[in-house]
């Protein structure tokens, strides 16, 4: 959002119809079958039950149509197709209107592992099954009408609590065991298992002004995760006054980031 793409989003026909490649309906069977397998054991039981709702086919790109049926159905949401990098008023505007941007290209093979910027596989397998589900749909919609009427400065906080939340989040099961519901961890084969697997992040428990103080980076598997008591939390932030949660954090300052600066990492 604020920087270009190599990718470009395909443009729907005059029926509102996408056509891929087969090229490309290759790469999406090759994600979702090895995504399948990787959440395994490690989803948490909202997501599985979206993702059974939705029924993504295998071996093709989904057209957004077909997920905005099942949307509609369910939370009244509905997908949107946008280009490869949106703005934040763009953003911030679809999710207040209960529209989820979809950038509408899919990653090379070369990146098959690994993409800085959201593409069609990570929206739809990543998020689409989440806004089948009231608690999650609340806090988004919550989330996008506060952040279109936020200023610069509020919006820089509020994306950390997106961040660890709808890309990164985890939460407990009644069980006490660790589940991903964040899009961008369940759409990652490498952040799954590091996710669940390394020995070098860090998991602690929600608190919301820790979350809105803790520096982030999009090019490194994350520090540190945050851990939700429960999934119902996410409805439960979404009732408080989260722009004052903001002014608190502004006031206390970052915490100390977890991760080297980007120039040190990569020499």
């Amino acid at each position: 959002m604020g920087k270009t793409s190599t990718y470009v989003a395909r443009d729907p026909d005059a029926s509102g119809f996408i056509h891929y490649p087969e090229a490309e309906h290759a790469i999406w069977n090759t994600l979702i079958t090895r995504q399948l397998d990787a959440i395994q054991g490690k989803a948490c039981d909202e997501y599985l039950a979206g993702l059974d709702q939705l029924k993504l086919p295998h071996d093709r790109i989904p057209q957004l149509d077909e997920v905005n049926r099942v949307l509609a159905r369910t939370t009244g949401w509905q997908v949107a197709q946008v280009p490869a990098l949106i703005s934040f008023d763009h953003f911030f505007k679809l999710l207040a209107n209960k529209a989820f941007p979809v950038a509408t290209f899919i990653r090379r093979p070369e990146e098959l592992d690994y993409l800085q910027e959201p593409d069609i596989f990570h929206e739809i397998f990543g998020h689409c099954p989440l806004l089948t589900n009231p608690a999650f749909a609340a806090f988004t919609h919550t989330y996008g009408q506060l952040g279109y009427k936020a200023s610069k400065e509020e919006r820089v906080y509020l994306a950390r609590l997106y961040w660890f939340t709808v890309e990164f989040g985890i939460t407990r099961t009644a069980q006490d065991k660790m589940r991903i519901y964040g899009g961008g961890i369940l759409s990652s084969i490498g952040e799954t298992d590091y996710c669940f697997n390394s020995d070098a992040r860090a998991i602690e428990a929600f608190d919301l002004l820790s979350v809105l103080r803790t520096p982030y980076r999009i090019d490194i598997m994350q520090p540190v995760y945050y851990l939700l008591d429960h999934f119902d939390q996410l409805f439960e932030l979404s009732k408080l006054d989260l722009l004052d949660y903001v002014r608190q954090a502004r006031q206390l300052g970052l915490l100390p980031a977890r991760f080297p600066p980007k120039e040190a990492a990569a020499s």
